[in-house]
């Protein structure tokens, strides 16, 4: 295509974008944002033999839209469609598979790296966003590609807003180079009028430049670190993206750094107004914005912790609360309205976030670290050396536990049981309801003898009455929440609902069941395990993460106690042993086998009144 006919390109594709956003939900600003960038790319480059990398992979719907997936856009985030992010086994226009920050120049390099040794591999093409670019994994890859030279292309994505607005001195770097104009060619033209000054004129004029461009030898941070820098130029002037992306493959023989300065929400008003430029949208009328909201029996997990760790900052001075880049998803943002110097927003950077929370705790103060299970695996290092090797007391609330709806296997908290029970000194709970979860955050704030962490999953609770003050909980104690005779059912955390739900079906059938209510994967209700063993034929065990967690650690325990020797009918129900693809929570849970439904079918198996099962045979 000639480039005015790209130019219409891009504005239908943004249309089309608005479009299908709209019936599905999903990442809206993030793609806006990056319209004219997919288009110029897939003019300039030759995809897929060139190997294009989203970084995140959230803002990829025009890109997809243009790879052969534009009929299937409608299933959008839905089980069984098209993924939200980029998806090595959807298309082979999606080289490496995203949804987490920070990694796409760590992957281009390693395509370089494979082109160079013989691989069937064209350029590689890096976008990154300038608060991806806050994490120190993007500046590892980037020394990295600096010290072994190698030809690929980094697109920096500046639109001065990733999920929350970037913070730290990078961000205003960033954006007093912006406010300079186009570098390279601001660079030129100094050039040419230096060389033609006198001496003492020219050195002047040398340092003068120097202190605009801010580094000795009038560079960027980008070209210290070996990269040719290109920028910034106007990331919706589809002019400029072309001839700059025209221009760098043509004459590139290293790493280069595009910097490309967009708007977020970009040709979508309500998008461009709105604070978050509709990061993440639900459905919404594409003429007014207005998105559909989905009416509330009960408050959001999210929100109860946030009211609840603001109650308990209000009583005591020395609590602080750390998250990284997600203040409003972790409901963080509550306390910040009202103790903004107590809230730390650290950028995409678990790491450092982990690690300055256990100093703090160090320091005398209750650090509350606020991550979702999926991005606390990114600080797990800093888990296990800095804060359980020291028995600092450090607490986190793990938003998002278990599985989370339209983003996938990428976002759901699957492991965080597993790998935080198995650390010394470490106390792990789950709250069963939101009224749980409040007692949990009291327990958490008074504890001081160690790390600490509690799990709560996304989405509404189950409309219990909250208590006005959490009571912090005896540690390492469940509680009853329903007796029977028949089996038990020992739930830990928010499926809780599920198992009250199926002892409700088993009821029905003439079958009585004890719930129960763990509370502590560590330490474990010993006695409580030994009770239920003690006086049922069956017990269940019920948590929404990874096997070789909660079910495993009662195991572990019976075991060790002899309670495996008892003659009685045993069966854990954990995530299975898969990662399992988009949909909405119901049905991800229907497709992991744990409703209400599947736990009444496993507790009447335990019990011999399942279905028979084939017998074995010789074949």
């Amino acid at each position: 295509m000639g480039d005015a006919d790209l130019a219409r390109l891009a504005h239908e594709l943004r249309r089309e974008t608005i479009e299908v956003v709209s019936r599905t939900g999903g990442h809206l600003g993030s793609s806006l944002g990056v319209v004219e960038l997919t288009v110029a790319i897939h003019a300039v480059f030759d995809t897929p033999r060139d190997k294009l990398i989203w970084d995140v992979g959230h803002q990829c719907y025009p890109h997809k839209i243009l790879t052969g997936r534009r009929d299937r856009m409608s299933t959008l985030r839905q089980g069984g469609g098209v993924s939200g992010f980029t998806k090595r086994s959807e298309s082979e226009y999606d080289p490496f598979g995203a949804a987490h920050s920070s990694t796409s120049i760590s992957a281009a390099l390693g395509f370089a790296v494979g082109r160079d040794m013989g691989m069937p591999v064209g350029d590689t093409i890096a976008v990154i966003g300038d608060g991806a670019i806050t994490a120190g994994m993007a500046y590892e890859a980037m020394n990295h590609a600096g010290h072994l030279g190698k030809r690929l292309f980094v697109i920096l994505n500046d639109n001065d807003m990733s999920i929350a607005p970037p913070v730290g001195a990078l961000s205003k770097y960033l954006n007093e180079i912006a406010a300079k104009g186009p570098l390279a060619l601001f660079k030129a033209a100094a050039e040419e009028f230096e060389s033609h000054l006198p001496g003492p004129m020219r050195d002047g004029a040398r340092r003068a430049r120097q202190l605009v461009t801010g580094m000795p030898g009038g560079g960027t941070l980008f070209e210290e670190l070996g990269f040719s820098y290109v920028g910034p130029i106007d990331g919706h002037d589809m002019g400029q993206v072309l001839a700059t992306l025209r221009a760098a493959r043509a004459r590139a023989t290293g790493p280069v750094l595009i910097h490309a300065v967009t708007v977020k929400g970009k040709g979508f008003a309500p998008a461009e107004n709105s604070a978050d430029k509709y990061h993440g949208v639900s459905k919404f009328d594409p003429l007014t914005g207005e998105q559909a909201k989905a009416k509330s029996n009960a408050p959001a997990y999210t929100s109860v912790f946030g009211t609840a760790l603001t109650e308990e900052a209000a009583r005591d001075p020395r609590v602080v609360a750390i998250t990284a880049a997600m203040p409003s998803g972790t409901g963080l943002d509550i306390m910040a309205r009202r103790f903004a110097a107590r809230v730390f927003d650290v950028g995409i950077a678990e790491q450092h976030g982990v690690t300055m929370a256990a100093a703090m705790a160090a320091s005398g103060l209750r650090p509350v670290c606020a991550i979702y299970s999926t991005f606390l695996q990114r600080g797990y290092d800093q888990i296990v050396h800095d804060v359980a090797l020291q028995g600092l007391p450090v607490r986190f609330a793990i938003d998002r536990a278990g599985l989370v709806g339209q983003d996938g296997a990428t976002h759901a908290g699957a492991f965080d049981i597993g790998f935080l029970a198995n650390l010394p000194g470490f106390t792990v709970m789950a709250a069963g309801d939101e009224a749980d979860l409040v007692h949990m955050v009291a327990t958490a704030i008074a504890h001081d003898e160690g790390p600490i962490a509690f799990r709560y999953p996304r989405g509404e609770g189950m409309g219990v009455d909250l208590p006005a003050r959490g009571v912090p909980l005896e540690i390492g104690k469940g509680r009853v929440m329903k007796v029977g005779s028949d089996a038990a059912i020992l739930s830990y955390g928010a499926h809780l609902a599920e198992a009250l739900a199926a002892a409700e079906l088993l009821e029905a059938e003439g079958i009585s069941v004890t719930v129960a209510d763990a509370r502590f994967a560590k330490p474990l209700d010993t006695g409580l395990i030994d009770l239920l063993i003690e006086d049922h034929p069956a017990l269940i065990t019920l948590e929404t993460g990874a096997t070789g967690g909660f079910g495993a650690l009662v195991l572990h325990h019976l075991a060790n106690s002899g309670g495996l020797e008892k003659g009685r009918a045993i069966r854990t129900m954990t995530l299975p042993d898969r990662f399992i693809d988009q949909g909405s929570p119901a049905e991800m849970y229907a497709w992991a086998g744990l409703t209400a439904k599947d736990i009444a079918v496993r507790v009447k198996q335990a019990l011999g009144r399942g279905a028979a099962r084939p017998g074995l045979r010789v074949v």
